[in-house]
């Protein structure tokens, strides 16, 4: 490390180099350790082979195979059907109810031959005697339609024919004519009307002078010059000197005090020089810029970022 350098542990920022968490042992390298030290000792639990599966039980947990209904009955439909007829006919009181003779087929159309009520004397042939038939009359008899279709023909309707009314042309404006004259006449006197017309102010105007003015001042006529003004030589530009002023340049005049020494030449070169106490040290630090790259650039998009630099 050269003498004007600062030292490793001055760099890094720490006062001191910490200790390592050890007590002490010796250090084994990686490939002399033992995996799994403890499965070398003492009895270990051995495990049997697998059992391929097949029709047999081995294999699975249980020793036997177990049904999923134990000691179920056999249920016959047939069986439950006819025990069910026996019950039914049990409840009957006597024999089976038989017909004292066989049905009876009709002989044609019509015939009541065979049944329980016998003929329908309202569906029998034979003529019932009728009432004597009496005409209803004459119907009434009324005037004639009238012709014609209505408009234009008078007396056709039921009611009877309007009579005329006189409508004049200017009944309307007649009508209004007379309101406006009888309105006028219900008035005493003419239009009310105030005496407000529009005026600058409320009040008479402040600013208002009636004195007469005095007459106006005559002002002097200024006398143009007519020829313009011209310099007597052109203005002179600085050129690193005071050629365009109005003064000559200053003479150089001495300086009456001497240079002051400073005090670090004066003091000898055998004293220690003193240095003021460093800072806060500071630590390593990892740039922005990699953590930026770190956090947006990884292995599935790095060929779609762009480059950063210009090579």
């Amino acid at each position: 490390m050269p003498p004007e350098g600062k030292s490793d542990m001055e760099r890094i920022g720490i006062f001191k180099e910490m200790g390592y968490i050890s007590i002490g042992d010796k250090y084994t390298p990686l490939l002399y350790r033992q995996f799994n030290d403890s499965a070398y000792k003492n009895k270990q639990m051995l495990s049997g082979g697998a059992k391929s599966k097949s029709a047999l039980p081995a294999g699975y947990f249980d020793t036997q195979f177990k049904r999923i209904f134990e000691r179920e009955a056999l249920t016959d439909p047939v069986k439950i059907e006819r025990q069910y007829s026996i019950q039914q006919t049990k409840k009957n009181i006597g024999k089976a109810f038989l017909p004292s003779n066989g049905e009876k087929k009709t002989c044609g159309v019509g015939s009541y031959y065979g049944t329980f009520g016998g003929p329908v004397q309202a569906m029998s042939a034979l003529q019932n005697p009728r009432k004597l038939n009496k005409s209803p009359g004459k119907n009434f008899y009324t005037n004639p339609p009238k012709k014609g279709s209505g408009y234009g023909y008078p007396d056709i309707t039921l009611s009877k024919t309007v009579s005329h009314s006189s409508d004049p042309y200017d009944r309307a404006k007649e009508m209004l004519k007379r309101e406006i004259m009888a309105h006028k006449s219900m008035l005493k006197g003419g239009a009310f009307r105030l005496n407000l017309h529009p005026v600058e102010c409320f009040d008479s105007n402040p600013y208002k002078f009636d004195k007469p003015l005095p007459p106006p001042k005559k002002t002097e006529e200024k006398k143009h010059i007519t020829v313009p003004f011209k310099p007597s030589s052109p203005s002179k530009k600085t050129g690193g000197m005071k050629a365009g002023t109005f003064h000559s340049y200053p003479t150089y005049s001495a300086e009456p005090y001497g240079t002051k020494k400073t005090k670090s030449a004066m003091m000898n070169k055998e004293i220690k020089i003193f240095h003021p106490s460093p800072g806060p040290k500071s630590t390593p630090v990892k740039s922005i810029i990699s953590l930026n790259v770190n956090k947006a650039v990884n292995s599935t998009n790095y060929n779609r970022i762009p480059s950063v630099m210009a090579y």
